[in-house]
């Protein structure tokens, strides 16, 4: 990832540490604990968001002109900490109380099917702009171009037919070992024919905290391993809400003159998806929730989360467009291609 420009005083210092500029986020950590915001302020909060979207890229691709020693620097993941404490809290208040459920392919359902969002996917078929398209697929661009990477660091903590369920879904998302069948490069290949620079991170400065927020959880899900439930449920609402989508902004694509070639990322998940949900669902989830009586509320916490944050995202997009505004931090005109 390009190192971010700071949004504040938290990822400052963290920019200024991580160059060789500063020391002190033994004092950042103390800090933190008394000016945190809590809830939606913490999650909307541009500083926390980029500061957050640093640090776990430290354990992903990498910053660009950072050593990869901070990985697991003591005063990083102390500062982190703290900041993944009222993340957590603030994402129990964005789910609201999770209770241990009688059927957990039925609640995992559930959550898949509710439409809490804007109506945006049949805004895109039937209404949108190019310029709408370049927007929104900015926004995803960041998750999207790391392939399905987060979710693969659940594989080596499972074990039996979970982790065999779990491997098949993930095979597809990496082509099945076919570099061109990867969704990240039909994702690239999708942003270059719309006029994007599909390089990873490219864009990671106008993506706003409403967006990152729900990177950010993936990534918290994916380090932690008392987490791996709650990222399988995660998974699992990708795989239950991404089909019928897919084939809205496929038609939009469609309706805007755009090609196969360019419509391969969604008409792939179209057809990808509608297996994959049943098998997250039934042969990982279920499994899961069969072998170990506390992951059912783990996996609906994870599954709550991901509809919650596409929700946040989706409504901030939706407000913006409704005023005639861009969506992103700044217009894409102003970005470097």
């Amino acid at each position: 990832m390009p190192l971010p420009a700071p949004r504040g005083p938290l990822s400052r210092t963290v920019v200024s540490t991580l160059t060789g500029h500063h020391t002190g986020l033994d004092q950042l950590r103390d800090r933190m604990v008394a000016d945190l915001p809590t809830g939606n302020d913490f999650l909307l909060d541009e500083d926390i968001a980029i500061t957050l979207t640093m640090l776990y890229e430290l354990h992903l691709r990498g910053i660009v002109g950072v050593s990869d020693d901070w990985e697991w620097n003591a005063d990083l993941l102390a500062a982190r900490a703290v900041l993944e404490a009222r993340f957590l809290e603030a994402i129990d208040d964005l789910v609201g109380m999770v209770h241990p459920p009688a059927d957990l392919e039925g609640a995992l359902w559930a959550v898949g099917n509710a439409d809490d969002g804007p109506p945006l996917s049949s805004f895109m078929a039937r209404t949108a702009e190019c310029d709408h398209f370049r927007e929104l697929i900015v926004h995803r661009s960041f998750h999207q171009l790391r392939e399905a990477d987060v979710h693969t660091m659940a594989i080596p903590r499972l074990h039996g037919a979970a982790k065999a369920g779990l491997v098949e879904v993930q095979m597809d998302e990496y082509g099945g070992g076919s570099v061109d069948r990867m969704h990240a490069t039909l994702y690239a290949r999708m942003m270059r024919a719309l006029g994007l620079n599909s390089d990873y991170a490219h864009y990671i400065d106008v993506i706003p905290a409403s967006t990152l927020a729900g990177v950010n959880a993936l990534s918290m899900f994916g380090v932690h391993r008392s987490l791996r439930y709650e990222l399988i449920g995660h998974l699992c609402t990708v795989e239950m809400t991404s089909a019928l989508p897919s084939r809205k902004y496929s038609r939009g694509l469609a309706r805007l003159g755009f090609g196969p070639d360019a419509r391969l990322f969604f008409d792939e998940h179209v057809e990808a998806d509608s297996v994959h949900e049943q098998l997250i669902v039934r042969e990982v989830a279920g499994r899961l929730a069969a072998g170990d009586p506390a992951a059912g509320t783990a996996l609906i916490r994870g599954a709550r989360a991901c509809a919650a944050f596409d929700v946040l995202a989706a409504e901030h997009v939706w407000q913006c467009w409704e005023s005639a505004e861009t969506s992103l931090l700044r217009s894409l005109e102003g970005v470097t291609s």
